[in-house]
């Protein structure tokens, strides 16, 4: 279910000159970073992605998922991480994206943390924009 303007309680705001291969910033100064096609898509490497990007953005926003779901279910995750690979490739469009999403909760034993990262998983933010249209894999470490 999608939110509606008077519901938002924030709004980043980012600007991307040349690309893949420029700089991208938000409006407030806190990111600005140089952006490079990675050397195994014939680009310098120089620089971030939008891949790393949208890697760091996924897992952190996954993490706090998970931070809301074990609060409600009373679960520890002290010392729990989240890691988000983001993975580019040709398709039948052009280019798409896939998304390996490895949680480690060592406060809990691998039954309840992959049930603690489903859960997540519906709740995250990020996850709800990508159903239906990326592969997204779940995993626990």
């Amino acid at each position: 279910m999608s939110i509606q303007q008077s519901d938002v309680l924030y709004t980043a705001v980012a600007t991307a000159e040349n690309g893949r291969d420029g700089r991208v910033a938000s409006d407030d100064g806190q990111l600005d970073v140089v952006v490079n096609p990675p050397k195994e898509m014939g680009g310098s490497g120089a620089g971030t992605n939008p891949e790393q990007l949208f890697a760091a953005g996924y897992s952190a926003c996954f993490q706090g998922a998970l931070g809301v779901v074990a609060r409600n279910e009373n679960a520890d995750i002290s010392g729990a991480t989240v890691t988000a690979e983001v993975g580019i490739g040709k398709n039948d469009d052009g280019f798409g994206i896939i998304v390996k999403i490895t949680a480690s909760i060592p406060a809990v034993d691998q039954e309840r943390a992959k049930d603690l990262v489903e859960k997540a998983h519906q709740v995250c933010p990020y996850s709800k924009a990508t159903r239906g249209n990326i592969t997204v894999e779940l995993s626990v470490a």
